[in-house]
């Protein structure tokens, strides 16, 4: 006979979370991604690689190591996260870069987090780092975004609890919730994670968890981080001041 659970500690089993990872040549970084994954305690029920019509070798480090491996209907990240929520398995949804790396206990962290109804979604403080360190600035300007963006262009929104939440801050919320605001939109090539956020907060409030994930800075190596800084900060403020997203592709070129 098991031993009774010690008193105030919860014997309901936390729900499950599924990962979604839209890839397109992401073969530099793929697999290092996958290994942490690996090692997740406790482990998520499913990672699902979506691919978007990748020619390198991104597919075969995927199904490798055991990820499912899907084809997207149409091209886009946004038609991809979408195919992966629809073949999703679990309670919970997490939407991952594949140049991310999470905590090894964000599976518990993100039940917690969901687990209060008042929640519709949530995401963590994102890093951006490399060989060479840490990119602060840009870090810290990210971070603040998360709550200035809507502060300053929504804030009827804001007191509701919007925050707007971007991919490498890696987006998590319950399926029932993703289902019922409709998923991303397919037919915004750039922006379609903020877009949701603004679907989302209908729903209940979305949290920033205070907690780190670590994203490459291939795009700040790529650019400098001058130039990364001022466009990330003109993305933003166009984007705010309702700019459409197909015009503001044209200022942020595609970095592998």
């Amino acid at each position: 006979m098991k031993p009774a659970p010690p008193a105030g500690v919860s014997t309901v089993p936390a729900p499950s979370l599924s990962i979604v990872i839209p890839v397109l040549n992401e073969e530099a970084w793929l697999g290092r991604t996958l290994r942490q994954l690996s090692v997740l305690d406790p482990p998520a029920l499913e990672v699902l690689v979506v691919d978007g019509g990748s020619s390198d070798r991104t597919t075969t480090i995927a199904a490798a190591a055991g990820a499912t491996v899907l084809q997207a209907p149409m091209a886009g990240r946004a038609a991809q996260m979408n195919a992966g929520a629809a073949r999703a398995r679990g309670e919970l949804l997490c939407f991952l870069h594949a140049d991310t790396l999470v905590p090894d206990d964000l599976v518990a962290v993100t039940a917690r987090v969901l687990a209060d109804p008042a929640v519709a979604g949530a995401g963590f403080v994102s890093l951006m780092a490399g060989d060479t360190g840490t990119r602060w600035l840009i870090s810290s300007l990210n971070a603040a975004k998360t709550s200035l963006a809507p502060l300053l262009f929504r804030p009827h929104l804001f007191v509701r609890g919007l925050r707007l939440l971007f991919g490498d801050q890696v987006m998590v919320m319950r399926r029932s919730s993703f289902e019922a605001c409709g998923g991303f939109n397919t037919e915004l090539p750039l922006l379609e994670d903020g877009d949701l956020c603004l679907r989302l907060v209908k729903l209940g409030r979305i949290r920033l968890i205070q907690r780190v994930v670590i994203s490459s800075d291939r795009r700040v190596r790529r650019w400098g981080p001058w130039k990364a800084t001022a466009l990330y900060l003109w993305i933003g403020v166009l984007w705010g001041l309702g700019v459409s997203p197909r015009r503001l592709r044209r200022l942020y070129p595609d970095v592998r």
